[in-house]
């Protein structure tokens, strides 16, 4: 099993870690759904409901995995991942073409959003 036993701080890192998560995805997953009713999403990657089914399954993933397990190698490589949302959000906020059709207040919501998620991932997975 993955889950450890830590102090009740330390646990509560982890589900505070969790919670953010899961409003992180919550965001994602409706920013999905607005881009599709507005015909913004490309659908040169599949089928939506397909990429919407399967972030709400990665979303539960996560949630489960930091609230639950508490493993600091899961939290980890969480972060590690979110990280690369970075660069794309960084150049939709600050390096938008003039005729792009997502506005950069989009791009710099979003990157302040996984900033703060980054941060709660971090703290659950270094801080003791």
């Amino acid at each position: 099993m993955l889950r450890q036993d830590w102090p009740p701080t330390r646990v509560t890192k982890f589900r505070q870690a969790g919670f953010v998560y899961l409003h992180v995805a919550i965001l994602y997953e409706a920013s999905v759904y607005a881009m599709l009713e507005a015909g913004a999403l490309p659908l040169r990657f599949g089928p939506p409901w397909a990429w919407l089914i399967g972030g709400a399954g990665l979303a539960a993933l996560g949630f489960v995995g930091l609230a639950r397990w508490r493993n600091v190698w899961f939290a980890r490589i969480l972060w590690g991942l979110n990280t690369l949302r970075t660069p794309t959000l960084i150049g939709g906020a600050f390096f938008a073409s003039p005729d792009a059709s997502t506005p950069p207040a989009f791009y710099l919501t979003a990157l302040v959003v996984v900033v703060i998620n980054l941060w709660m991932l971090a703290r659950a997975s270094w801080d003791i």
